[in-house]
């Protein structure tokens, strides 16, 4: 018999179509591409794939019990929108997880750790594009958090982050945060490098708290306009 000569795939290793509508409906949320309140149409998401509705139902009921997508009566599902006193709840939840993370992680935090979460602050520092700024603010951080040994606490910041995304781009952007921001990383950073656990922490929630109230006073001065 003549052995067959092909390049073979394991299916089974390749993602679903769900993920892969999951993965690109989320980005576009977080990065703000997909607005507070638009409908996501399951058969124009469903045309773009070339799938079924099937997965893309899927991927909206993964989105919703991640708290980006809500369905509506009449509107079927739409991104999710917060009120500001859900943002400052979800600013005030950041700074206590985020605050205990970075203390547990900065007591083990490797050399390697710290060059990476530097070259992160550096790379936010010098970066003239605003569109960039929120994703490598999370990964200056995020860097910081990942030697914490609590996996079930970094997935629930990154889903909070996620939440939030678009709103700490406005707060970078619409209050002119992005200086503060800098000058911030760079104590939270020193912090890290001398082992000072508590300090890191303190500074932490404290950047996180200032940005809260800074994007809750811009909009509610949008909000009287």
């Amino acid at each position: 018999m003549m052995a067959l000569k092909l390049k073979a795939t394991n299916l089974g290793s390749m993602p679903s179509p769900a993920d892969v509508i999951f993965e690109a409906l989320r980005e576009a949320i977080v990065e703000g591409e997909l607005k507070d309140g638009e409908t996501l149409r399951q058969d124009h998401i469903a045309s773009l794939f070339n799938v079924s509705r099937i997965p893309v139902r899927e991927a909206l009921a993964r989105l919703e019990e991640q708290g980006l997508v809500t369905t509506q009566r009449h509107k079927g599902a739409v991104v999710s929108s917060l009120s500001l006193e859900e943002i400052a709840e979800m600013f005030e939840f950041r700074a206590l997880v985020e605050g205990e993370v970075i203390r547990h992680a900065v007591n083990v935090i490797s050399d390697k750790t710290l060059a990476e979460a530097k070259a992160f602050a550096q790379a936010f520092a010098a970066e003239p594009d605003s569109g960039k700024w929120a994703g490598l603010n999370r990964l200056f951080h995020y860097t910081l958090y990942k030697d914490c040994g609590r996996p079930y606490h970094l997935q629930i910041i990154s889903k909070a982050l996620d939440k939030i995304a678009r709103y700490l781009r406005a707060q970078l952007v619409l209050t002119h945060g992005i200086a503060r921001a800098r000058a911030e990383h760079e104590g939270i950073l020193r912090a890290a490098m001398a082992r000072d656990a508590d300090e890191a922490a303190a500074l932490t929630r404290a950047h996180i708290l200032g940005a809260s109230r800074s994007l809750i006073g811009f909009l509610q001065a949008q909000e009287k306009k």
